[in-house]
């Protein structure tokens, strides 16, 4: 880890110049400073001064209390993340100890103190205090990466070939740190975090989820100007699918304050041939885009059929917002690529400019098209109308997932998986996860390892990463269908890669993967994946 390479500052504050030389030999190991002091009045500059991230504080001490020195601590932007154990008898009483907790310690420590229960609960918080800074490192990363990606559009316009060069490469490097990043926040939400780790771990999740939002706005919108994006009708209930994004979105609204309601006017058919990925993603863009300028009120959906025929429908989508409006000279601006408003009103709230682009674009593949009403200081209307097929077809129910998602991650029993996966941290959190699950596993570096294990021992599954070196995924896959024994050539394996690029993802089928994962994924995913391959009921 990146972390370890630099040391990590403990201090112990007691009254008692004994307390302090036995507590700091027996914490005092390879990696760590530890800082002593017997005056809490001087422990605040300390801990700015020496980037204090651990402290061991007395409750009961002449001049300045424990609690006393807490809440200095926590008072002060520099040191209020700073972890801290109390050290106390045991003879407070349960309001002292509730008062202390509450106040933002992470623990107590009761004297006489026992020493392997101290070392035991240091060695939990040095190992959070590690996550924390790998998580800080990657974010600083991941922000590097984001500049990098703007610099280099500019040169991925020279040529088509470049352009593919780019999304593949600009995906796996900045969607591999964000894997370790979303995958160690989704371990740590599960490890017993107190409220305030809880809420910071929440934070980290919520600004993981927006980079990479921006991040699939980049690489969809230079996709649809290579002419990767192909639309995949199939039978959809569009009524269904219409209040099913609603209800995912109201959240996201209500945070805001704001009310989101929608209506279905008229009689709508039960069935219509659409790529239900492509239409959520024009409404889930239209309503995000709504709720972000939307300061107080609400945000109306509707949805109608405007004309019908006996084998075709068209209908109209439409998002309401009572937002700022858009001044009706700059409303052929707001669908170009990276453009936005210049007035500072607009400005204020941010954002890449692609949202709506993506979206202008999506209806034109759909043949649809989209127009904009609005009126400076009551609201804009976003208005998307489209004709559709009619279907006769039912759509089919996998069971299988109905199944699943009552027990979602549920504990396997004698499941064994075979993790090939270069990347150290990504080992770690797939591994973990899985263990979390209670799956045996076993890692291999690359495909050539993994080919030599599976000859070894017998797997349910196999999580094969794309990109590897000695032996990347397509190839170890190809590997394992034409050349290894049928008991091993039928083997489930699921793919993953960090790169989204579509012609990647026909490699990994055509070699003979059953099933692919994205990164960065939720453990959610990889579980129903894990269970429709093996078959786990």
């Amino acid at each position: 880890m990146l972390s370890t390479l630099k040391p990590v500052n403990i201090i112990i504050v007691d009254d008692s110049v004994d307390n302090l030389e036995v507590i700091k030999a027996v914490l005092e190991r390879p990696g760590v400073n530890i800082l002593t002091s017997d005056d809490p009045t001087e422990v605040l500059d300390l801990c700015i001064s020496s980037e204090i991230s651990i402290a061991l504080i007395d409750v009961k001490m002449p001049v300045m209390s424990g609690f006393d020195l807490l809440n200095q601590l926590k008072g002060n932007p520099l040191t209020e993340n700073i972890v801290v154990i109390l050290m106390t008898g045991y003879s407070m009483s349960n309001d002292e100890v509730f008062h202390g907790l509450s106040n933002g310690a992470v623990d107590y420590l009761f004297k006489p103190l026992d020493m392997h229960i101290m070392t035991a609960k240091v060695n939990s918080l040095l190992t959070m205090v590690h996550y924390r800074r790998d998580i800080e490192q990657k974010n600083k990363e991941l922000e590097y990466f984001q500049s990098d990606l703007y610099l280099a559009v500019e040169e991925a316009k020279r040529g088509k070939i470049i352009k593919e060069n780019f999304l593949a490469n600009m995906s796996h490097e900045i969607r591999t740190p964000l894997n370790a990043i979303v995958g160690i926040a989704n371990l740590l939400k599960t490890s017993g975090l107190n409220p305030i780790q809880l809420k910071m771990m929440e934070l980290m999740d919520f600004s993981s989820t927006a980079l990479l939002g921006i991040v699939n706005d980049i690489l969809e919108s230079f996709q649809i100007d290579a002419g990767k994006i192909i639309l995949k009708p199939e039978p959809t209930d569009i009524t269904e699918l219409f209040i099913t994004v609603a209800d995912a979105m109201r959240p996201l609204a209500q945070e805001k304050g704001l009310v989101l309601g929608y209506t279905i006017i008229g009689e709508l058919p039960p069935m219509i041939k659409a790529d239900p990925l492509r239409v959520k993603q024009i409404l889930m863009n239209l309503i995000n885009n709504a709720i972000k300028f939307t300061q107080e009120g609400r945000i109306d959906l509707s949805l109608s059929a405007t004309e019908s025929t006996v084998s075709n429908v068209e209908l109209q989508f439409k998002v309401k917002d009572t937002g700022p409006g858009i001044p009706e000279s700059a409303i052929h601006q707001i669908f170009q690529r990276f453009e936005q408003l210049e007035d500072k009103t607009w400005q204020k709230f941010g954002g890449t400019g692609l949202g709506l682009s993506i979206v202008k674009r999506l209806v034109e593949l759909m043949n649809g098209k989209i127009e904009v009403d609005s009126v400076l200081c009551q609201g804009t209307t976003f208005s998307f109308t489209g004709s559709f097929e009619l279907s006769d077809e039912a759509i089919p129910v996998d069971i299988t997932h109905q199944k699943i998602s009552h027990h979602i991650l549920q504990d396997f029993h004698n499941v064994t998986v075979l993790l090939v996966e270069d990347n150290k941290i990504n080992q770690f959190v797939a591994v973990k996860m899985l263990q979390n699950w209670n799956v045996k596993v076993d890692v291999a570096e690359n495909g050539l390892e993994a080919l030599y294990k599976l000859k070894l021992k017998n797997y349910d599954l196999v999580l094969m990463d794309t990109h590897m070196p000695v032996m990347n995924g397509i190839e170890a896959t190809q590997k394992i269908r034409r050349e290894m024994p049928a008991h091993i050539n039928r083997i489930p394996i699921i793919s993953f890669s960090a790169s989204v690029i579509e012609h990647e993802k026909k490699e990994a089928l055509d070699a003979g993967v059953n099933d692919f994962l994205e990164k960065p994924f939720q453990p959610k995913m990889l579980h129903e994946k894990i269970s429709r391959l093996t078959g786990y009921q």
